[in-house]
């Protein structure tokens, strides 16, 4: 693995402000990522979703200084999301993604991380997890797609619809019909919430990109669904879910419970997808009291 030498960031005054370009990275080779990075300790990779306008650092800036307190804390935008390049996608884009974040721990000199994956990068934590099990510690799953199998609710979801809406004409207000769903406290959105994620959403090839990254999945479908490998992932996880999700509804949570031998179930009340922002505080104190857990004392489950 190449070695990268300490960065500025790294043992950093945490109740400091962690800005955009302080924190911003990139590496090239079979990718070329832009990530942020920032603290010091066990290494911790936080993987957004797939949503329009999405990035890293807006799907965790927030949370990013007070992970930094406790873990080297690295925020990759996956390839053709924020300023990170598309690639060929040969393969379903959660197994190229997933192969990715593979190639930024080789470059990164990290043996071995925590993930935690939002939405889409839950789907990609997970195949992080089967393709590479030596290179995961433990798993945060937060409305992971792709372990879920919905019987009680529409398919597609009202979240689903409006991406879709969104995607074949977009617009500022079908950014707002989206985000709307993406959340169950409409106070925590703002505009300027909503015009940088339009801006990122709109900005030349991004719709292009984003429309490929969907498709791959009808393209290259697995011969067994992710959530019929699920079994297979035996390393400690943290399954977390907003109750009011819109976007994957909550009873895929039980459902993906179910399915992960080694898992633990968290629910938020009054929270819909982006427990990260609805439910800050309490999301950033379960997930660091399951990282730091000690392993003797985490129930098993299988």
């Amino acid at each position: 693995m190449r070695r990268q030498p300490p960065r500025s960031t790294v043992g950093c005054d945490v109740t400091q402000t962690l800005d955009f370009d302080a924190t911003s990275r990139k590496v090239e080779g079979s990718y070329r990522l832009h990530y942020h990075e920032a603290g010091a300790g066990p290494a911790l990779v936080l993987l957004h979703g797939s949503g329009p306008g999405v990035s890293g650092w807006s799907n965790f800036k927030g949370n990013l200084p007070v992970f930094a307190g406790q873990f080297r804390t690295v925020v990759p935008d996956m390839p053709g999301f924020g300023r990170s390049e598309p690639v060929e996608l040969d393969r379903a884009y959660p197994k190229v993604a997933a192969d990715s974040v593979r190639f930024l721990l080789d470059e990164l000199g990290i043996e071995r991380a925590h993930v935690l994956g939002n939405s889409m990068g839950g789907y990609v934590a997970a195949e992080l997890a089967l393709a590479h099990p030596d290179r995961v510690d433990r798993l945060v799953m937060m409305g992971p797609g792709g372990l879920a199998v919905n019987i009680f609710s529409p398919d597609p979801s009202e979240g689903a619809r409006r991406l879709t809406e969104f995607m074949m004409n977009p617009s500022r207000e079908g950014m707002v019909a989206w985000v709307d769903c993406m959340v169950a406290n409409k106070k925590v959105v703002d505009d300027e919430l909503i015009d940088e994620r339009l801006a990122n959403a709109t900005r030349p090839g991004a719709i292009d990109s984003a429309m490929a990254i969907f498709m791959s999945l009808a393209q290259h479908p697995d011969d067994s669904p992710l959530w019929a490998r699920a079994e297979r992932i035996k390393h400690p996880t943290l399954v977390t879910w907003g109750r009011d999700d819109r976007m994957l509804p909550f009873e895929g949570a039980v459902f993906a419970f179910r399915r992960l031998p080694n898992a633990e179930l968290h629910v938020f009340s009054r929270c819909g997808h982006w427990a990260q922002v609805e439910r800050k505080e309490e999301f950033e104190r379960v997930v660091a009291e399951f990282l730091t857990r000690p392993a003797q004392d985490r129930p098993a489950r299988g």
